[in-house]
């Protein structure tokens, strides 16, 4: 895999900044870095998910969230979280930050992700026109079949995508009003 000129914004566990590195070697080196995750509901209660072109340089050909990506040295992570999901999706609508998750993973292809994610949210109801270099197809799923879906065939979904649900993130990242009627499944007594 080639490296890019795409500069990637090291960070702390605090997420401070702390330098910067090309995009294939800080995910070759497993460097902590920043990054984002948009997720988009519909008004019912729907999640938009991505399918990711198969030629990404991971996860290609995973079901996830409508989109990710990484911020550019000196652009904010809110312009970057809406400049990518206009460039992968073709759409945009008014995104609100809900807070931070970090994890780390390794894949098959000798890369990892080890990523301070910044997560945001929004509601959007009109046509999509997704890249097709970023995202192969779409569709609007059901929390509880898309909780199935997961349990069923795990490896169809990314590693972050499958994080966000088995720790409930959808749930809490869902409007109020609809996060009611989807109540978290919840197995024994949890803290």
């Amino acid at each position: 895999m080639k490296p890019t000129t795409e500069q990637l914004i090291l960070v702390d566990a605090d997420d401070r900044e702390v330098g910067t590195a090309e995009k294939i070697d800080a995910h070759r080196r497993g460097l902590l870095h920043r990054a984002f995750s948009v997720i988009i509901w519909d008004s019912a209660g729907r999640q938009l998910l991505q399918k990711r072109a198969a030629t990404k340089y991971h996860s290609g050909g995973l079901w996830t969230n409508a989109c990710c990506g990484h911020p550019r040295p000196g652009e904010s992570v809110a312009d970057a979280a809406a400049r990518r999901l206009s460039e992968e999706m073709g759409f945009s609508c008014p995104l609100e930050w809900l807070g931070i998750v970090q994890y780390h993973a390794a894949f098959d292809n000798g890369l990892s992700e080890h990523e301070v994610v910044h997560v945001f949210r929004g509601r959007y109801e009109g046509p999509l026109k997704p890249d097709p270099a970023e995202a192969e197809g779409f569709q609007w799923c059901d929390l509880d079949r898309l909780r199935d879906d997961i349990a069923a065939v795990p490896d169809r979904f990314s590693v972050w995508f499958q994080r966000y649900i088995a720790e409930e993130w959808p749930v809490a990242l869902m409007p109020p009003r609809t996060a009611a009627a989807h109540p978290p499944k919840v197995a024994g007594n949890r803290p």
